[in-house]
């Protein structure tokens, strides 16, 4: 597979705190990796480095020209109609405009193209994120904790249909997240980031949907939260 992703020896330190301290990782194009770690151990300084917000100390970097973040708060601008968010920063036009309603229409948010952003539920609006990022079609997605705001039930649903978008346009996707169930219910991959270094790199084999009494599913979990020091009852 082509790759999309590729860093050798990233390293990233603010003052005397070494946050990220010889970092190596390809992500293959069309592979859905997630990315876990305790606070601090420089998930989203990792993030913000391939999303070009933030330049190394050292090291080597090569993402793709097409790349775009979605973050925890969907960050509509309040002044825009959905329609006109979704558009933000692109060439204006009947071929923008067409790309952004077919956009919402696969997030299902057709009827709300004339909407204000402060009527959106905040399901709604995260999903208005989410089509923003799709109409640039990104050959990188990077997710930080896009799904960390929403309610229990919105959260599921927006984490299926994320699945759902991301297996028919097929980006690289890394996704940042504290949530273990979380990355074990979408990625194809997790790494676990400590003290700097990827301290685990795991591929899941179990085919989706997976379904959290799965016996693989409950042992991967199991695997995962011990490494991140959490101990479980089993």
């Amino acid at each position: 597979m082509t790759t999309a992703v590729r860093l050798r020896g990233l390293r990233k330190a603010f003052g005397a705190k070494t946050v990220l301290d010889g970092v190596d990782l390809d992500v293959p194009r069309g592979a859905f990796t997630a990315l876990l770690g305790p606070s601090g151990t420089g998930k989203t300084t990792l993030l913000r480095i391939l999303a070009g917000l933030e330049e190394p100390d050292a090291g080597e970097v090569a993402v793709p020209r097409r790349r775009t973040t979605v973050y925890q708060e969907p960050r509509l601008i309040p002044a825009r109609r959905v329609l006109a968010n979704v558009t933000l920063g692109q060439r204006r036009g009947p071929r923008t405009r067409a790309a952004a309603e077919r956009a919402l229409a696969e997030v299902g948010l057709a009827d709300k193209a004339r909407s204000w952003p402060a009527t959106l539920s905040g399901g709604e609006a995260q999903r208005a994120a989410l089509a923003r990022a799709l109409v640039r079609e990104p050959q990188l997605l990077l997710l930080d904790e896009p799904f960390a705001a929403l309610d229990a039930l919105t959260r599921l649903q927006t984490q299926d249909l994320v699945a759902e978008l991301c297996a028919r346009h097929r980006p690289a996707v890394l996704l940042v997240t504290h949530d273990v169930d979380e990355a074990v219910r979408l990625a194809d991959r997790v790494l676990i980031l400590r003290e700097g270094r990827i301290a685990l790199d795991r591929d899941i084999g179990a085919d989706h949907p997976r379904h959290r009494d799965d016996p693989e599913v409950l042992a991967l979990r199991r695997d995962l939260l011990s490494e991140l020091g959490v101990a479980t009852a089993h």
